[in-house]
């Protein structure tokens, strides 16, 4: 008989690492989602936003030195993309097309359930990736590292906070975890972001947190008339709105 393996302190680090990149770690991925508990995961999320911003970050700085801050912006947002395989955005996109395509909720979450894009979509998509690389162009290579250090992070413990404080829509992938969250593990992910964003960037930290808080609370006050809650695809849209939210404060 073989023997249960026993998760260690840092299954919720690699299962996040894994749901929310591409980077290979084991038997962990986002395709496979059933086989790991996501609920310890969750917390995590604001860590992995702080490696991706460093990545992105670094790509910008780098690319600065050799090409036009505009094209070192569009390779820094690419290499973003590729490494967490667009996932945020993909959520930003579906809610376009649902909330601006469905009539009622239950078309709404049918759309949402679809993974073909439509023209609300594409357009919500390019809207974000051209505000993306204007605001980080915008920036000087030091100045591009904290603030997307500070977006990623932020981004994705603004989503954290909507989980916590937000009714649930439908019974997706999202709704599954959602339910079974811890809230002090929870906060303790949100105060990671925080307090990073504190040492990375402290004369503005406040400002930003306070523009990601208010995108975020737009995004699911949206989803709450619109379908009732958040589910997947609204977290993908929150953490992806309130980023940006921070990169255009960076910049002004």
């Amino acid at each position: 008989m073989a023997e249960k393996r026993v998760p260690g302190p840092l299954h919720g680090l690699w299962v996040a690492a894994g749901f929310l990149t591409r980077v290979p770690v084991g038997d962990v991925s986002r395709g496979d989602s059933t086989q790991v508990d996501m609920a310890r995961a969750v917390p995590w999320f604001p860590s992995i936003g702080l490696a991706i911003g460093a990545l992105q970050g670094g790509v910008y700085f780098g690319a600065s030195q050799l090409v036009s801050p505009l094209v070192a912006a569009i390779l820094s947002v690419g290499a973003s993309l590729l490494v967490t395989g667009a996932f945020h955005h993909d959520g930003l996109a579906d809610i376009a097309d649902a909330f601006g395509g469905g009539w009622t909720v239950e078309e709404r979450m049918i759309i949402l359930k679809d993974s073909r894009l439509g023209t609300y979509g594409v357009s919500a998509l390019a809207v974000a990736l051209i505000l993306e690389v204007a605001a980080i162009s915008q920036l000087s290579p030091i100045d591009s590292l904290r603030a997307l250090v500070v977006s990623h992070s932020l981004g994705r413990a603004t989503a954290l906070g909507a989980m916590l404080l937000s009714p649930t829509a439908g019974n997706g992938m999202g709704a599954s975890y959602m339910d079974r969250l811890s809230t002090p593990a929870v906060s303790l992910g949100i105060a990671v972001a925080v307090v990073a964003s504190f040492f990375v960037a402290p004369t503005a930290w406040l400002l930003a947190l306070t523009a990601a808080a208010i995108a975020g609370a737009f995004v699911v006050a949206l989803a709450i008339r619109k379908i009732g809650g958040v589910n997947g695809d609204v977290l993908g849209a929150v953490t992806v709105v309130a980023g940006l939210a921070v990169l255009v404060i960076a910049g002004v």
